[in-house]
């Protein structure tokens, strides 16, 4: 999240978050430069991991959250019916392992041929399924708190189906939407750049004492 600390248009807390990548999925409050709660988080799998696996599974490659957004541009998101989990749920977590076992269970059931001929309308309908979840739970999170301003985080931000959704439903609401360049979706030096910023520093020597659980 402190990627949208940066330039260009900088955004200053507070403001909602959406954390999206491989191996996290959360929704924050993001209350200041240091500090922040998390309203909401995935209770399995993180979105990231989501796509990696499912472009495994559709034979796509790694990384898969790409390799699915070029597959499904020519496919239809409607084709295949994919469960858009825990939105009935009151809640703000999320869950994308049964998402999984669905696509596992569409490409089991059918044919080399016939899979090769609706790869698009698969990876289509599972990337719609996915990001149908994270706009869902950010739609709810909105109800819940008066913000003025939403920001994506994460590999899984640069998802131009994510960002052209989030945009509309920040248009609605009349809500200022942070969207940070692609390539500091996945810049994690950048990302932890911007954070220490804002940290108070720690002189030598002291700093050679911490450790990974410090």
């Amino acid at each position: 999240m402190a990627a949208n600390f940066l330039e260009p248009d900088p955004l200053d807390p507070p403001f909602l978050c959406l954390i999206a990548s491989g191996g996290h999925t959360l929704l924050a409050e993001v209350t200041s430069r240091d500090g922040f709660e998390i309203l909401g988080q995935t209770l399995d799998d993180a979105a990231g991991e989501a796509l990696d696996k499912g472009a495994r599974l559709l034979g796509l490659g790694y990384p898969g959250g790409p390799a699915i957004q070029r597959e499904a541009e020519d496919g239809d998101a409607d084709a295949f019916e994919f469960p858009v989990a825990m939105t009935r749920d009151p809640g703000l977590d999320f869950s994308f392992s049964g998402l999984k076992t669905a696509l596992l269970y569409t490409i089991r059931d059918l044919s080399e041929g016939e899979l090769e001929r609706r790869r698009a309308d698969i990876a289509a309908s599972y990337e719609a399924a996915v990001v149908g979840q994270l706009v869902a739970k950010l739609d709810r999170a909105l109800d819940a708190g008066d913000w003025q301003a939403v920001a994506l985080g994460g590999g899984v931000a640069a998802n131009a189906l994510l960002r052209e959704r989030t945009a509309a439903l920040c248009e609605e609401r009349e809500l200022r939407l942070k969207l940070v360049p692609d390539e500091l979706c996945t810049d994690n030096a950048a990302m932890i750049a911007s954070a220490a910023r804002f940290l108070e520093p720690v002189a030598y020597p002291d700093y050679l004492d911490w450790t990974a659980a410090a």
